[in-house]
């Protein structure tokens, strides 16, 4: 009965042990957009945005925040940054989905002009190369986007296809 015991606690002190790290991917598809979700312990409304190193939709009040969100100002869709960089290049716009995604499988190394300070305007069928604050890259393919007004407010969403260099090199190796 003792060796019973002692194997049962043994089983649940190693168990946690045996936990496996979450395996954070470099690409994938993701949708955003700008609404404001309450937060009842802060007391105020929060946006949401995706942040590619840890390939999750994060609260523009988490640490890291997010590094894109999506924003309409009645007209236009647009990414927008909160790293104080230039951090947009348009690497395309084309006619289809099937076209923009063959393009997207292509940009391995792509040649940067010139960074801006937002992506604008957004639309379905481009690729964009994107800049974080600490020098890593994304290439984003935008997959659809939904503008138009909803609850008195421009609501934004937007879908992309994303691919995520860690590495800090300009480069996407083909999968």
């Amino acid at each position: 009965m003792k060796n019973r015991i002692c194997i049962i606690f043994l089983l649940l002190f190693l168990a946690p042990s045996c936990k496996r790290d979450r395996v954070i991917p470099t690409s994938g598809e993701a949708t955003i957009n700008n609404l404001l979700v309450f937060d009842s312990n802060r007391q105020t409304y929060i946006g949401y945005g995706f942040l590619f190193s840890k390939a999750e939709l994060v609260s523009i009040l988490s640490k890291p925040g997010p590094d894109i969100t999506i924003a309409a100002d009645g007209t236009n869709l647009s990414f927008q940054a909160n790293n104080l960089n230039n951090s947009f290049f348009k690497a395309g716009e084309y006619e289809n989905e099937t076209t923009a995604s063959g393009e997207f499988k292509k940009v391995t190394a792509p040649s940067v002009s010139q960074w801006e300070g937002m992506a604008v305007p957004v639309k379905p069928h481009q690729i964009w190369i994107y800049r974080t604050g600490d020098e890593n890259y994304a290439k984003i393919r935008i997959i659809s986007t939904v503008s138009k007004v909803r609850d008195d407010r421009d609501y934004a969403e937007c879908t992309f296809e994303w691919r995520y260099q860690p590495d800090g090199s300009l480069t996407f190796p083909e999968k």
